[in-house]
């Protein structure tokens, strides 16, 4: 048999596994997936061959990723090697590689003063120091933060960062494109 057919073949026992540890029954995950009754039980017994489009809803009724589902081997190395983008002297290592939504950065910017150009733009951005000491000229505001330090603004505000000194200085940015903010949860007091 071939490697195919041996994935296949396990697909119906991971399904009737699924269904039974979730405690589901088959016109339960029928209604769920809008597949017969009698498609899912065959899938099942190993009577069908599951396809795309009959494992696709299953996955999302159970809630695993279709890898999982049909227990396909391992892709090799799950590390990402983020490639940095530089532009005007900074660099920028994306940490997020979905589009749309929050998009995460670590920034390098180098040390020595620049001259403030402030910029607007459409988005919301939260900044975190790891290292060094960042200038940050927002509106009217002009300060610095330090390692640990926070600050967070809608970016149509005049804004503008850098080193604060002639040292480097390294940060964390989340941007939101359509003005999302970061949304901190905190224990309710007991």
């Amino acid at each position: 048999m071939d490697e195919l057919g041996t994935v296949l073949d396990a697909v119906g026992p991971r399904l009737r596994a699924l269904r039974k540890q979730n405690e589901i029954t088959l016109a339960d995950l029928s209604k769920a997936t809008g597949i017969s009754v009698s498609t899912l039980s065959r899938l099942e017994s190993g009577s069908r061959r599951p396809t795309l489009e009959l494992l696709l809803p299953l996955a999302q009724v159970h809630q695993v990723q279709l890898d999982e589902l049909v227990g396909a081997p391992p892709t090799g190395d799950p590390r990402v090697y983020p490639r940095p983008i530089h532009r005007d002297g900074m660099t920028f290592i994306p940490l997020t590689r979905r589009p749309g939504g929050v998009q995460a950065y670590k920034m390098i910017l180098p040390g020595g003063r620049q001259q403030p150009d402030p910029r607007t733009h459409e988005g919301y951005e939260w900044l975190y120091v790891l290292n060094g000491r960042l200038r940050v000229v927002l509106g009217e505001q002009d300060f610095e933060l330090r390692p640990g330090e926070v600050a967070e603004f809608d970016t149509h505000l005049p804004h503008w960062f850098g080193s604060a000194n002639a040292r480097p200085v390294e940060f964390l940015s989340l941007f939101g494109p359509q003005g999302e903010r970061i949304h901190v949860r905190a224990r309710p007091k007991s």
